[in-house]
């Protein structure tokens, strides 16, 4: 069964500056989606898509396999990701010649995934039949429980009500923040709907610490102390 994998990033990001390619324990942080994807020995194909020459350039020498330029008008602030997603797949497909049947998207801020996050989503999809699965850690407050939303008023409640309401944590069904890292596909449904849930979704548990997503300054020096105690372990 054919894998690919897609690795999408942009050349600019208004949270932290040139985070992409910004040195992390001595190389670029989009070098470590790459290694990892590599390290399952499951792709065929590595597929890297930027909008920018030096992210697609640092992207090849970290082990990538196919350059994908994205259109300017997908690396907007306000694009959406899916639309990339399945741009740097269809340009991947034409230049190999072979269309997989399953392909993986990583998330280039999400450097603390393991190898064995990535086999463990691909084989969740196997055994499951699901079209795709998503990644997650189990979430810091239950929209059942103690997370509220604010009413155009201004006024507050519960996210999500139940009948009768759940007065304790334990009792809420299982809630689970989406840490973006691990993206699974059936290519097909892809390619006709693109879409992160369809009515069988999965989700692979991954636990806090490797499901920080870089999205501030703070985020990058928590994954920086995490990596760095991973190495030194």
């Amino acid at each position: 069964m054919s894998l690919v994998c897609t690795i999408c990033a942009r050349g600019g990001s208004k949270g932290v500056v040139g985070k992409n390619a910004r040195d992390l324990l001595g190389r670029p942080v989009l070098a470590w989606s790459i290694a990892q994807a590599r390290e399952t020995g499951l792709f065929d194909a590595i597929a890297f898509s930027s909008d920018s020459d030096a992210l697609l350039g640092a992207a090849l020498k970290a082990g990538a396999d196919i350059a994908v330029r994205r259109p300017d008008e997908m690396a907007t602030d306000t694009a959406p990701k899916l639309p990339a997603i399945r741009h740097c797949l269809e340009q991947a497909i034409a230049q190999m010649g072979t269309t997989p049947e399953i392909f993986v998207d990583l998330d280039v801020t999400s450097p603390l995934r393991l190898a064995s996050d990535i086999t463990g989503a691909v084989a969740l999809l196997r055994e499951s039949g699901a079209r795709n699965v998503i990644t997650g850690s189990p979430a810091r407050r239950s929209p059942y429980f103690n997370l509220v939303e604010q009413r155009a008023d201004g006024s507050v409640g519960l996210s999500k009500s139940a009948d009768p309401p759940i007065t304790r944590r334990q009792d809420a069904p299982r809630c689970f923040d989406m840490n973006a890292s691990i993206y699974v596909w059936r290519v097909a449904p892809f390619l006709e709907r693109p879409a992160v849930f369809y009515p069988d979704t999965r989700l692979l548990e991954m636990p806090e610490e490797r499901s920080i997503d870089i999205d501030s300054d703070l985020d990058f020096t928590l994954v920086e102390l995490l990596l760095r105690q991973r190495l030194a372990a």
